[in-house]
């Protein structure tokens, strides 16, 4: 029988960064802080961490710059890369799609956000909230659709499911330029729809620090079809009124 291999020290520390890499405290493309911070911060000796470093440079998901410490690899973050981006958006249908997918996830993360988060997830929920809020008053789309994709992305961390999170961050710069897209559309449609998008989100997030699962569930859901039915009706309206010019021009009257 061959005998058991005592577990090394660094392949301790090496769980533990690998678990902050995965909830998201480390993110991608951040620096690490320094060896000797994070040696006394494990309370082990730098040799050990160093060797630990090294292991996760190895696997891929860190990046060693002389004299410049230790980075998570940026490609953790490339979830869409930009040649997919360009090409989802450039078909009507995945506008249509990712709202689809958008109201499965997020329901499900605003549903374990609210059994879930902790008293440190609601005040990160609620300046996402209030940082949304303040967006609305700036009157920048670009700005408004940052905010707005932040604070969906702070509901999947508070879900403390990695997975959602992990989805959530994958699809973050298209999820952006999405909600960019569609704040267009939806106020283009109806001016008065930013107050409903306004109370939307608020009855998101009450829920979810209120603890009602099934109402945070609810709220999340109903606004992404909210979104959907607004969007769709613009789009058909558009369809219309583009017949209708064609009619104009290639009329034999």
């Amino acid at each position: 029988m061959a005998s058991l291999q005592p577990r090394r020290l660094s392949d301790d520390i090496v769980q533990q960064l690998e678990t902050l890499i995965a909830e998201g405290t480390f993110k991608a493309g951040e620096r690490l802080p320094a060896e000797r911070v994070l040696a006394e911060q494990f309370g082990v000796s730098r040799p050990s961490l160093r060797e630990a470093l090294q292991k996760l440079v190895a696997r891929g998901l860190l990046v060693s710059r002389q004299g410049g410490g230790n980075y998570v690899s940026q490609e953790l973050g490339r979830g869409v890369t930009d040649p997919l981006l360009a090409l989802l958006e450039s078909q009507p249908s995945a506008h249509r799609d990712l709202l689809e997918f958008r109201a499965v996830l997020e329901g499900a993360c605003a549903y374990q956000a609210a059994r879930r988060a902790s008293a440190q997830d609601h005040q990160r929920l609620q300046a996402a909230h209030q940082a949304l809020e303040a967006s609305y008053e700036n009157n920048s789309r670009q700005q408004e659709g940052g905010a707005d994709a932040h604070f969906h992305l702070a509901i999947a961390e508070a879900s403390h499911n990695l997975i959602y999170l992990h989805t959530m961050k994958g699809l973050f710069d298209l999820l952006k330029r999405n909600v960019v897209t569609n704040i267009g559309g939806l106020y283009q449609r109806d001016p008065a729809t930013r107050e409903q998008l306004r109370a939307q989100h608020a009855a998101i997030i009450a829920a979810i620090l209120a603890g009602e699962a099934d109402a945070a569930k609810a709220a999340a859901e109903q606004h992404i079809r909210f979104v959907e039915e607004v969007l769709g009706e613009a789009r058909a309206q558009h369809d219309r009124e583009a017949r209708a010019a064609r009619r104009g021009t290639f009329s034999k009257s």
